[in-house]
């Protein structure tokens, strides 16, 4: 066990329980993110299931408001989804980050560690590539922004269709569209 400078015991005795600590957290934090993309991508294919229901409603009583409301109602949720669940996925991908930093300080303090854990890295020299890292995370982070474009798209297209018929030039592209 070693002894640091206050003479109180290391929590981590050897370099590879620490790594072997560093490596679960960021395990642990992974599946975080990746169970939170999966509720996000669920919970945006529900809404855009009943998008589609909504607006291919075609009952003649109340079917022009339904198509109005119920869109534009679903694109404003969908939009708020993706902004509540955007912090913490960037909350959880800067926690990894963190750990990642603590991985690869620990790989460039103790030269030994490579030989204890792995031999020899899989793809690359290094036992730790920053940029590959990044690439790894781009469609997590990413995911909200692009649901977000897309339920505005759809809100203003729900909006777009109802009121197509009322202005005469879009009334006689679409006649001559038929």
């Amino acid at each position: 066990m070693q002894i640091n400078d206050d003479d109180e015991p290391s929590i981590f005795p050897h370099a590879k329980e620490r790594l072997a600590f560093y490596r679960s957290e960021i395990h642990h934090e992974i599946n975080s993110l990746a169970a939170r993309n999966n509720a996000l991508l669920a919970a945006q294919s529900f809404l855009i299931i009943a998008y589609a229901s909504c607006m291919g409603n075609l009952n003649p009583r109340w079917g022009d408001i339904f198509t109005l409301v119920a869109p534009v109602i679903l694109s404003i949720f969908g939009v708020m989804s993706s902004l509540s669940v955007g912090p913490a996925i960037r909350a959880t991908y800067k926690i990894i980050e963190h750990w990642q930093r603590k991985q690869d300080a620990l790989f460039t303090a103790d030269l030994k560690i490579g030989s204890v854990c792995d031999d020899a890295p899989l793809f690359d020299d290094k036992p730790y590539s920053y940029t590959s890292y990044r690439y790894a995370t781009y469609f997590s982070k990413k995911t909200p922004v692009y649901f977000i474009m897309l339920w505005i798209v759809l809100g203003l297209l729900a909006v777009a269709l109802h009121y197509m018929n009322e202005v005469p030039y879009l009334k006689q592209i679409l006649s001559a569209l038929k």
